[in-house]
């Protein structure tokens, strides 16, 4: 039995004479285990997790929430919503007062009283616009810089991945991004475009980021000290 890194992902490896097939499991504890025939190339393994990617961090981020008591939104006036690092309260208004759901005006969220039951959605479906807005104008802005093309930008529910490099070079961001500053959901952004260059978390990828971003540590460290607490809907 031995382990397998795939950037910060650890597998513990079972391997077996009658398995034919490579299997990855997420255990009760969180543990993730790859099951694969006996002597199979590590390389054909650290592929096989780059293809399930989604998956793995999908199925992680359903166990951390079941174990982690998370503050639930309760859409009151005065409550605040996240935009960009910035907290905006919630008034509530008539159906009378706005023809959409929600919107950001004269900085306040402004949530119709008839859309309230589905709320949560509603602030979802503003946020993946914003962030699908604002994110696709970072990606041009650094691309040419980075020398890379990427094909587009798609925002989604990531679990706890803030972004990922998807197929056909792709870029994908967690829409939760256009929650934090500025400066870091920009780091987030650039960060992604450099594993088009450099697919994992090597020293040449590290190398290649702080050339872009040359204070991109103080930037990943926020990220990494802060990014918990940035709260959802």
């Amino acid at each position: 039995m031995s382990q397998l890194q795939v950037d910060e992902l650890t597998f513990r490896v079972r391997e077996s004479r009658r398995r034919k097939t490579l299997e990855i499991t997420v255990d009760r504890q969180g543990e993730l285990v790859i099951a694969a025939p006996t002597g199979t190339d590590p390389q054909l393994m650290r592929e096989f997790v780059t293809e399930k990617r989604y998956w793995i961090y999908k199925k992680l981020a359903e166990k951390a929430e079941r174990h982690r008591p998370l503050p639930k939104k309760e859409y009151v006036d005065g409550e605040g919503f996240l935009y960009l690092g910035r907290s905006y309260r919630l008034k509530k208004v008539p159906a009378s007062e706005q023809t959409a759901p929600l919107k950001l005006d004269a900085g306040r969220f402004r949530l119709r009283e008839d859309a309230l039951p589905d709320a949560r959605q509603h602030f979802i479906r503003w946020y993946t616009r914003r962030a699908t807005d604002w994110l696709t104008r970072q990606v041009n802005a650094h691309a040419r810089r980075l020398e890379v093309s990427p094909a587009g930008v798609k925002v989604q529910d990531l679990g706890y991945r803030w972004g990922s490099c998807g197929k056909g070079e792709w870029v994908y961001f967690h829409w939760k991004t256009i929650l934090l500053p500025r400066p870091i959901a920009e780091y987030v952004a650039v960060h992604e475009l450099i594993h088009l260059h450099e697919p994992h978390h090597t020293p040449a990828f590290w190398r290649r980021l702080e050339r872009a971003m040359p204070d991109y540590e103080q930037r990943k460290q926020w990220l990494a000290v802060h990014g918990i607490e940035v709260e959802g809907v």
